[in-house]
């Protein structure tokens, strides 16, 4: 990102992230909200996703016109500076993390395709753009018995213990996000085949077999918590609260840590650890990359194969606790005559 030796170049101060943004020229607007609208009707982006693009273009054109430079003059070194600015930093902000660096060029690099596909531009001036790599840190993931005591927490046949139980099996069993678990309506799921459809970003639908113990567990919460919990309420999701409504993100997160606490877990786990442990068991067992894909609702094979490497650590783990010629030996190898 930096320009070549020699060359001189006057970098704009970035400003800080738009909150909210300010008023930006009519020629950015347009072309922003023709490119949002591109990405939520014909991309199908989550409105999240939408969001932080709108901050991004917004944060960059602030800097453009600190510059004086318009968004369609930007050239290579124009969008070079505004990713190098983020990532020095300054004596009132701190630098930014290599993973926003990382959805900041993206953004960029879409945009501007983006204005070269419909005809605004005739080259891209992100064609030569390059970000920071984006630090590879493994999740965490729970080792088997320890997937077994969380989901042994849930005790008892009240009908919370009942929810609480099916919820954490199916998010194992299938690998879920939070907000596909709690957006599961009672018609998603297929006992009697064990299948389920989930519903990923941007809308994304995707079939996931169920687990036999899944399976139970869901089937008991349907036969006797869920008709408790739900009352006479013509309620469509299939994990609902004691008010009989449907649960939320912040409700299932509550749920996970109280029984992580009491499967001594407490600290160690989120609602996504158990879609990192889905991933990394199967993997370890043999299942094919692709087919983790498929079940992940991965649009890239490249997001699954952190799985891979975090299945190798584990086996090498295993492998230095356990053999022993691999681990340093506490006394020296006797020496022959």
């Amino acid at each position: 990102m930096s320009p070549a030796h020699g060359e001189a170049r006057t970098v704009a101060t970035v400003p800080a992230e738009p909150a909210p943004a300010p008023a930006q020229p009519s020629s950015l607007e347009h072309h922003v909200l023709d490119f949002l609208a591109y990405l939520e009707f014909e991309r199908g982006l989550s409105r999240n996703t939408l969001e932080a693009y709108r901050s991004d273009l917004l944060q960059f054109g602030g800097y453009l016109r600190a510059g004086g430079v318009d968004v369609l003059q930007a050239g290579h070194d124009d969008l070079a500076g505004f990713l190098d600015g983020l990532a020095a930093g300054g004596p009132d902000r701190p630098a930014v993390a290599p993973a926003t660096l990382q959805r900041k060029a993206a953004c960029l690099r879409s945009f501007y395709r983006h204005l070269r596909r419909e005809g605004v531009m005739e080259a891209d001036p992100t064609a030569r753009l390059r970000s920071p790599r984006k630090s590879q840190r493994l999740p965490h993931v729970l080792a088997r018995g320890e997937v077994t005591r969380l989901l042994s927490a849930p005790r008892g046949t009240q009908p919370p213990a009942l929810r609480d139980r099916a919820l954490l099996e199916l998010m194992y069993a299938c690998g879920l996000r939070a907000s596909e678990a709690v957006d599961l309506t009672v018609g998603d799921v297929d006992l009697r085949h064990g299948m389920l459809r989930a519903r990923g970003k941007g809308s994304k639908e995707r079939l996931v077999p169920v687990g036999r113990q899944a399976v139970g567990a869901v089937r008991a919460y349907l036969e006797r918590g869920r008709p408790h919990l739900a009352g006479d309420r013509q309620e469509a999701h299939l994990f609902v609260n004691r008010r009989g409504t449907g649960l939320t993100r912040q409700g299932l997160y509550k749920i996970v840590q109280r029984h992580a606490r009491t499967a001594g877990l407490e600290g160690r786990m989120s609602p996504h650890t158990l879609r990192h442990s889905f991933a990394t068991h199967l993997l370890a067992g043999g299942c094919d990359l692709r087919a983790v894909q498929e079940m992940l609702g991965h649009a890239d094979v490249a997001t699954t194969q952190v799985y891979t490497h975090l299945s190798a650590q584990r086996l090498r783990d295993v492998y230095q606790a356990a053999h022993p010629r691999a681990t340093r030996a506490s006394t020296p190898l006797p020496v022959a005559d």
